[in-house]
């Protein structure tokens, strides 16, 4: 079994906090989720997050304007330098402050960083030959509080910085004759943004009270508006006196605060977030309202606009919620949202396309695999769900939850059709499907009790009883035969749920036991129980197979409070959740802790720590605690010192009159990076962990597809025709499909022995799959090759199996059109045959009669040819006696 699986990509959490960023072209949005980037494509519809991780959660973004770097800016200043193109980190380095906001200049040339109070401007790597990737340009200062906020000019000669001290201040990147630094003020609150107009003949400025002041560059005295950077001289040469002033003042009124603004050269529109969940758009400069829209139930914490002020990105981080909004047509490109709390569960489809997740918000949504998307939410539980499974056909997802209730919901109309409950009101938290899908149990922590239902009627069948301790795992062996059952009563139950009078074997741990899991072929059980051990049963005898001491494997770094090292510490170190491979050849077992462990069955060793988690934001990631960070109000890392990440909200004082302690839920908690479940994908190929960051994806396929054929030089029709007549098919193929021209790549095609197709498929690479497929369907139906085409059909399905089916959402439309050809081609074959059948009958007969023809006059002819022989031997016979009579 291979096991080099590498990190493919992050679901279930689509933002956490920082500021959103588009691409250059603007078909793709970078959200911050946790300490990791995610991609969003909003034309290809499909997810992908970057392989490279920050120290701690990710606070700034800015990407280049030609969309090659990408700076990514954690908690404390920590910085990664990203080739974006080529998901690669080029250089580490750290800022020794927490960033505010960074900013890319227009040109690309420089980048502006917003520590504390101060700024920095950097030139940006690549431009210059420098001995290191970041030289700093200048440092300013003069704001008398945090900075809030940065912005360019269209000239990439000037920026603006917004501050908590109710002011805007210009810089300049160079010293400019007739410039000074100049500082606005007028507002009462704390500016949320500032920017330049295209044209560079105003300033807009926005705090947090909803305030709008729209200020002109002028000379002084004079009521004549002037494009800045361009400062006049009078008669004598000397520079005229040039002032800001505000001439204009609006109010947007939400009855909230403003969170996040945005402006947009493109269209000179102004986007307003407030902390209500509403935002509105405003033509500027005169301030005409454009739309207004609720879309979330918590404050807006960041807005985004794509270069062409199409699409608004919004991001809510206390409900995770990402938003892309078109504002012409009022529509919603992308609306996505993870779980509010942890993520609990997790169950793939029997074909791997689809995962399902369950979390402790009583949401069940389901996920695409490959695009990362989440297509389905269901809201009918009105508690955590604690266990989901798939049933045959991958049709029907099932989920049990704390409710009490077992709901069956229909993947085809999205519906919850089936509903299970129990006569008493119990907490399920494990859930068991039989592989026929006809029988459902669960198993409830209260009552001890094993539920079994009906599918199709949803009656209840039986009710199985015996376990002494809350039931923690339930699991039907992949044949179907029996039902096995796992509690802290330290024991492993094998139920007959077909025929009760069978005895219930019973297996004794010395441990509570925490999780099961059957192999493949039925033959084996794997149990975990809490001193960190993995026991092996043989199914059929009844009796241990072996055991696996992974206590020290499986066990965490040291939390923010723990008194004891990681290493004496006995919290965390058991595996709650198991899963074979789909071979049955290896273990995946994951726990509360930061680790997933991989092991061999025939060996009983460890193949692999997986790491699913590096940031230091969560409790529990590293080994060794530094005692610095320990004060005497609790550890550093609790304490929120600048407010940043802390809602006003939690600190309004409501406690009534006389109360002299404060609500105890208003505390700050480090969330602990665990794994709670785990599983294998039905294909072997990749496997998902439900952890602290989300649903994390690890696949043995990587996301890159390799072209060698992309290093060629001089690919023209002529080289490719060269190609062609030296017998270098393949190369010729690829480079045909490089030209995209239909005729050459015809050519080409047709031009391949058929001797040399089953050959070629093989070596074909899997990159130009796609448009070989579309190509053979587009031609099909024109062609008169079809045993041609169908050899190449066969060919690149045989070699390239499991690409397909791995990337079958993907190739889907391209298969449907292939297959809607040969399927007309079937059926117009099958028609004329079917016309002409009589025909078809008399001229088999006809050449039936014509052989036995030929055969009877065959047959005539060697007769006489017979008798003609004999004839000439007599007459020879006689000649020789009357010449020997002669002679006598």
């Amino acid at each position: 079994m291979k096991t080099d699986f590498k990190f493919s990509n992050l679901c279930g959490t689509v933002y956490r906090k920082g500021n959103l960023v588009f691409t250059p072209d603007g078909n793709s949005i970078l959200s911050p989720v946790g300490n990791r980037v995610t991609v969003f494509d909003l034309v290809n519809n499909k997810t992908e997050t970057l392989p490279c991780e920050n120290k701690r959660d990710i606070r700034r973004l800015a990407l280049s304007p030609n969309g090659n770097l990408l700076l990514s800016v954690d908690e404390l200043g920590q910085t990664l330098l990203i080739n974006f193109r080529r998901r690669t980190v080029l250089h580490y380095f750290n800022l020794k402050d927490k960033v505010r906001d960074i900013q890319f200049s227009p040109d690309g040339k420089y980048f502006v960083v917003a520590l504390g109070r101060n700024i920095q401007v950097w030139r940006s790597p690549g431009y210059t030959r420098e001995f290191a990737p970041f030289e700093l340009h200048r440092k300013y200062s003069g704001h008398y509080d945090d900075i809030t906020h940065i912005s360019w000019s269209p000239d990439s000669r000037f920026f603006l910085t917004s501050a908590k001290d109710m002011t805007t201040k210009i810089f300049s990147v160079n010293p400019i004759e007739g410039f000074k630094p100049t500082t606005l003020t007028g507002h009462r609150y704390a500016v949320v943004g500032s920017w330049f107009s295209k044209d560079m003949r105003a300033i807009y400025t926005v705090s947090m009270d909803g305030a709008i002041c729209v200020r002109r560059f002028r000379p002084h005295a004079v009521e004549e508006d002037l494009t800045f950077g361009e400062f006049p001289r009078d008669e004598d040469g000397d520079l005229v006196r040039t002032v800001w002033i505000t001439t204009e003042r609006h109010y947007a009124m939400q009855n909230a605060k403003v969170q996040s603004a945005a402006f947009s050269w493109a269209t000179g529109l102004l986007v307003l977030g407030f902390t209500n969940g509403v935002f509105g758009i405003w033509e500027m400069p005169d301030f005409n309202m454009v739309h207004s829209l609720s879309i979330s139930r918590k404050k807006i914490n960041t807005v985004a606009i794509n270069p062409s002020g199409e699409w608004l990105a919004f991001g809510s981080s206390a409900l995770g919620q990402l938003l892309v909004w078109e504002w012409q047509s009022e529509t919603y490109v992308l609306k996505q949202q993870g779980h509010f709390y942890d993520m609990a569960c997790i169950a793939y489809s029997g074909d791997g396309q689809y995962v399902a997740t369950g979390g402790d918000d009583a949401k069940l949504k389901v996920w695409n695999a490959l695009s990362g998307y989440c297509f389905i939410t269901f809201t009918e539980h009105t508690s955590a769900v604690t266990a989901v499974h798939f049933s045959k056909g991958s049709q029907v997802v099932l989920s049990a939850s704390l409710d009490g209730t077992v709901r069956a919901f229909d993947l085809v109309r999205y519906r919850n059709f089936r509903i299970f409950t129990s006569p008493t009101p119990v907490q399920f938290t494990s859930l068991a499907v039989d592989p026929s899908g006809e029988i459902v149990c669960a198993g409830c922590q209260d009552s001890f009790e094993i539920y079994m239902w009906s599918m199709q009627t949803g009656k209840l069948l039986d009710v199985l009883s015996g376990h002494e301790g809350p039931i923690s795992g339930l699991a039907f062996r992949p044949d179907g035969l029996s039902l096995a059952s796992c509690s802290w009563d330290m024991t492993v139950r094998l139920w007959d749920v077909f025929d009760r009078s069978k005895i219930v074997e019973r297996l004794d741990h010395n441990h509570e036991v925490l999780a099961i899991a059957y192999r493949p072929d039925s033959k084996e059980l794997c149990a975990s129980t809490l001193d960190g051990q993995i026991h092996f049963w043989d199914v059929l005898k009844a009796s241990p197979t072996g055991t696996i001491e992974g206590r020290r494997d499986i066990a965490g770094g040291r939390k923010a409070n723990d008194r004891q090292t990681a290493e004496n510490s006995t919290s965390g170190k058991c595996f709650n959740s198991l899963c074979y491979s789909a071979d049955g050849t290896a273990v995946l077992g994951g726990g509360n802790s930061k680790y997933v462990c991989l092991y061999d069955r025939q060996s009983n060793i460890l193949l692999r720590k997986f790491q699913v988690s590096q940031n230091q934001s969560l409790d529990g990631v590293q080994e060794k605690l530094n005692s610095r960070n320990m004060t005497e109000a609790g550890p550093a890392d609790l304490i929120d010192s600048d407010g940043i990440d802390s809602d006003t909200e939690k600190h309004v004082d409501r406690s009534l009159p006389g109360v002299k302690s404060n609500d105890k839920s208003n505390r700050v908690l480090r969330p602990e990076v665990r794994t709670r479940d785990v599983k294998f994908a039905p294909t072997g190929r990749q496997w998902a962990a439900a952890s602290t960051e989300g649903l994390i994806i690890y696949s043995l396929d990587e996301t890159l597809v390799f072209d060698p054929f992309e290093l060629d030089e001089n690919v023209t029709p002529e080289t490719i025709q060269a190609l062609v007549r030296n017998g270098d098919y393949l190369r010729a193929l690829v480079n045909a499909f490089r030209l995209n021209e239909t005729y050459l790549i015809r050519q080409v095609y047709e031009a391949v022995p058929p001797t040399d197709v089953q050959l070629l498929t093989k070596d074909f690479p899997e990159a130009y799959l796609e448009r070989l497929f579309k190509f053979i369907a587009s031609v099909m139906e024109t062609s008169q090759l079809l045993e041609y085409h169908l050899h190449w059909v066969s060919g690149l399905l045989s070699n390239h199996g499991t690409f397909v089916k791995t990337r079958s959402v993907k190739l889907q439309p391209v298969l449907r059109m292939l297959q809607r050809c040969i399927l007309r081609m079937h059926q117009d074959i099958g028609t004329v045959c079917d016309k002409n059948i009589y025909s078809l009958d008399y001229l088999l007969v006809q050449g039936k009669r014509v052989q036995e023809n030929e055969q009877e006059s065959d047959k005539k002819v060697t007769m006489d040819d017979v008798l003609a022989a004999s004839d000439d031997e007599d007459e020879s016979m006689d000649v020789d006696a009357s010449q020997v009579s002669v002679h006598a």
